[in-house]
């Protein structure tokens, strides 16, 4: 198999480069498989661009046509406008079953912030599928990606990993929210943003007793959509800087590709009369909505974002560490079935064709030899038969064995093409 995949994440890259490389709407996702597919004409390409990573995927027929890692991070460096110094020590490569491991990993939820977050596994079906709409995956990345969706299923059914507090969300209403307020059945939440990580968060507030909801969102029917869905109200996204005072939470995922709001123009706003109430703002957007500089404008603002989850998310998976240490056990298990699977198709009709073909050149020098002993018995000839059969076969055993060794290593290409040529096989 020809893969590899190039990726930072939140183990390996600060928010503020992963916000500097994420591809943070579908324009530049569009922009980006048309500049790839340019670089690199005759490979596969999938991009999962969330909150918490960034990562390429990349499988081709020949290993000569795989982008090396200096390429994709020269690549992105071009697209991104970000100097090649500031990210390429953050950035991570892995080939072949290392990729594959990865993937798993990833859509399994096993390498997220949030150990068993079951948001994971959509984004991963929707990178999936975006690459698709646009003509860029192919059989290796399409049976990569979807035994990863397979994958995730089985860890979610054959642990307990998704139990308790699994996502971003809930962390931070639990454990950011409850220590800056004692209840919120009597505040009002601001929602920015309607896509699927504000409603995630709406459901975990609303579980602890919220009741006034307001949705303000650049398309006013999708606020108006997701408020009906959950009993609040949706405003003009522009509107929602003046009526600041009204709000005591503030949840943004908006996915705008730079800070929606700064420090002088926050510091503004919080400075009118009726706007001096405590203030809970939680940014999950990546980009990040809100400027970091923000917390330190007033004592009575707490502004939380991803990276501020890291530490209390360390401290579930040391909780989860039994069930984390089952989960691994599957990985092993998944990767190495689906190398073997995936070379076994590679391999399998090559071995067929190698059999065929040797057990026909046997049958047709037994028939020559049978014209010129037409006294051999039937029962001569069977014993003839079988003894050359196993002559065939003993003579194939020694170069199947090394395809399947080199299946097994994940390096049959080049054997395979040996074969071929050796034995006159067609492809």
């Amino acid at each position: 198999m020809n893969l590899r995949v190039v990726y930072c994440n939140h183990e390996t890259a600060g928010l503020e480069i992963r916000e500097r490389l994420a591809f943070s709407s579908e324009e530049r996702l569009r922009l980006a498989y048309m500049d790839l597919r340019v670089r690199f004409p005759k490979t596969e390409i999938v991009i999962v661009s969330t909150c918490n990573r960034v990562e390429l995927y990349f499988g081709a027929e020949d290993r000569g046509q795989l982008p090396e890692q200096e390429s994709i991070a020269r690549f992105l460096s071009e697209f991104h406008e970000v100097p090649l110094d500031d990210f390429i020590n953050e950035l991570r490569s892995d080939t072949e079953i290392s990729a594959v491991r990865h993937l798993f990993l990833v859509a399994s939820s096993l390498d997220s912030m949030v150990l068993g977050e079951a948001q994971i596994v959509n984004q991963i079906k929707q990178s999936y599928q975006r690459a698709a709409d646009y003509d860029a995956v192919g059989p290796i990345t399409h049976h990569l990606f979807q035994a990863a969706m397979k994958f995730a299923s089985q860890v979610r059914t054959e642990t307990k990993l998704s139990e308790g507090r699994i996502s971003i969300a809930s962390v931070a209403v639990g454990e950011f929210g409850k220590s800056i307020f004692e209840r919120f059945s009597d505040k009002t939440v601001l929602v920015l943003g309607a896509g699927e990580m504000a409603e995630e968060t709406l459901r975990y507030l609303k579980e602890e007793g919220v009741e006034k909801i307001v949705i303000a969102n650049r398309n006013l029917q999708r606020g108006e959509d997701l408020a009906g869905r959950w009993g609040g109200i949706a405003i003009p996204f522009m509107e929602w800087e003046s009526r600041l005072s009204e709000f005591d939470v503030i949840v943004s995922a908006t996915g705008a590709t730079e800070p929606i709001i700064n420090k002088q123009r926050f510091a503004e706003l919080r400075s009118q009369p009726d706007c001096q109430q405590t203030l809970f703002i939680l940014d999950l957007g990546a980009p990040r909505d809100f400027a970091p500089e923000i917390a330190r404008t007033d004592d009575n603002v707490f502004l939380y974002d991803i990276s501020d989850l890291e530490q209390t998310c360390q401290q579930n998976r040391k909780a989860r560490a039994r069930e984390v240490k089952k989960a691994e056990l599957l990985l092993d298990e998944a990767t190495n079935h689906f190398m073997h699977a995936f070379y076994h198709r590679a391999t399998g009709p090559v071995v067929q064709q190698l059999r065929e073909t040797w057990h026909a050149i046997g049958k047709e020098e037994l028939d020559r030899l049978y014209k010129k002993m037409e006294h051999v018995s039937e029962e001569d000839k069977q014993q003839i038969e079988q003894t050359i059969s196993r002559i065939v076969n003993k003579l194939l055993h020694p170069p199947l064995e090394n395809i399947k060794h080199h299946s097994r290593e994940g390096t049959p290409h080049t054997l395979l093409e040996t074969v071929k040529q050796l034995f006159g096989l067609s492809d």
